[in-house]
């Protein structure tokens, strides 16, 4: 579950932490309980992202209070944080004021080679083989389990139906039948495609993907160097040169405003978003994989979402572990309520997505199909200075700026100096 604020901002909506213990919820400023006390030997600091969705965070608040009902020794305090969260959990995460249980966006193996998360293995129990390919890969550094994956998001392309129709256009399978669809959709009051107000957004990694490449190989060697990358990552600037592509919309690409706003019939987003595009278009959307880049290549979908982990520097490993195990493992109606409750989700063990009602039917099934056939992770290895260094390069190239093959060579050689010291090679 990212964090989308259709009203409002993506992240910055609220702040503050909240104390869970058995029966009482304290915040910084007051008790809802003044008089409620605690027999909590320990408590656990629980870190979430400022979720946008409507309801999420109180929702944190009562599983926390179920948790601490069940286990009336171990009190939550639930942290919730606006803004930057990444570059304030790694700030913290270097002090002694690092939460217990922290969730991260697209997992870092960073985190567990250098000794700041614990290996989990053992709080999946049985219930291992019930957690899909995807979410176990993430999550797996040298053959240990180092989180527990909370929620997968499936990103996608929308479109309007009867735009589409209305233009004599079938939903495009290839790169070149989506650029072409795009400018023919284009008109002075709209554009044909929105991808994000950078005008990249997701679509340099899915070309590379939809080309037959790749990011970085298992070992860690960068691959997004080789002459299929390449050839759709020049690809992508057609859209450029057409002008076909919304630039400097309100909000961005996690929104779904620019779609059901009619700025555009095709747009860039993820899952968490059908709710809002069900209820502003009814029936009048589909949804597709990002298509192959040419006749021969695969679609693709990115598949990212939050997974929960554990400070192995803490102080509290053991109760934490607790917490992880309870919430994203045995509850399963908490973890199915809290991928469909607060916009659309994927719950990661297979089990409890085939019991979700929400993604049994309608565009939402399309979605988790797409994602089942076509799904793509970023490497454990994309960290902020591997991805900078690749999401600059095809700006470049898509910008008309340089070269192209001597900029993505450049691109490689400073991603791989980056994949080394974390591999410490």
């Amino acid at each position: 579950m990212s964090a989308r604020r259709f009203e409002l901002s993506r992240r910055g909506f609220l702040t503050g932490s909240l104390l869970i213990t058995a029966g009482t919820v304290l915040t910084t400023a007051c008790s809802t309980n003044p008089g409620g006390g605690s027999s909590a030997s320990t408590t656990l600091n629980v870190w979430y992202h400022a979720y946008g969705e409507a309801g999420a965070q109180q929702a944190a608040l009562r599983y926390a209070k179920e948790f601490t009902k069940a286990n009336p020794d171990i009190a939550v305090k639930v942290t919730w944080v606006p803004g930057d969260y990444s570059g304030k959990l790694n700030a913290t995460l270097l002090t002694d004021g690092a939460p217990d249980v922290f969730e991260i966006g697209d997992f870092s193996e960073s985190l567990a080679r250098r000794g700041q998360i614990a290996a989990v293995d053992d709080v999946y129990g049985s219930a291992r083989s019930d957690f899909n390919t995807n979410a176990m890969e993430t999550v797996t550094v040298d053959g240990k389990l180092y989180g527990v994956k909370m929620v997968d998001d499936v990103m996608m392309l929308y479109y309007r139906k009867s735009a589409l129709s209305k233009a004599g256009i079938t939903p495009p399978t290839t790169f070149g039948e989506l650029a072409a669809a795009a400018e023919a959709l284009s008109t002075r009051k709209t554009k044909g495609l929105f991808l994000g107000n950078d005008a990249v957004g997701d679509s340099a990694i899915l070309s590379v993907w939809s080309n037959g490449g790749d990011l970085v190989t298992p070992d860690g060697t960068v691959a997004f160097g080789s002459d299929g990358a390449l050839e759709a990552l020049k690809g992508l600037k057609r859209l450029h040169d057409d002008k076909s592509l919304l630039l400097g919309f309100p909000t961005d690409w996690w929104d779904p405003s620019a779609l059901t706003q009619g700025s555009v019939p095709m747009q860039w987003s993820g899952l968490w978003a059908m709710p809002a595009v069900s209820s502003a278009l009814g029936d009048d959307f589909g949804v597709l994989p990002w298509p192959a880049y040419k006749t021969g290549g695969s679609p693709a979908v990115r598949v990212g979402g939050w997974t929960s982990c554990v400070n192995a520097k803490g102080d509290h490993v053991a109760e934490a572990k607790k917490f992880v195990q309870w919430l994203w493992v045995r509850q399963s109606e908490l973890q199915k309520d809290f991928a469909g409750s607060y916009g659309l989700h994927v719950p990661p063990r297979t089990s409890v997505a085939a019991t979700a009602e929400k993604l049994s039917a309608g565009p939402a099934k399309e979605a988790v199909a797409l994602a089942a056939k076509y799904g793509k992770h970023n490497p454990g290895t994309w960290d902020t200075a591997v991805s900078s260094a690749f999401n600059g390069a095809a700006a470049k190239i898509v910008g008309g700026q340089g070269d192209p093959a001597a900029v993505l060579a450049d691109a490689v050689k400073k991603a791989q100096r980056e994949i080394d010291k974390q591999l410490g090679r």
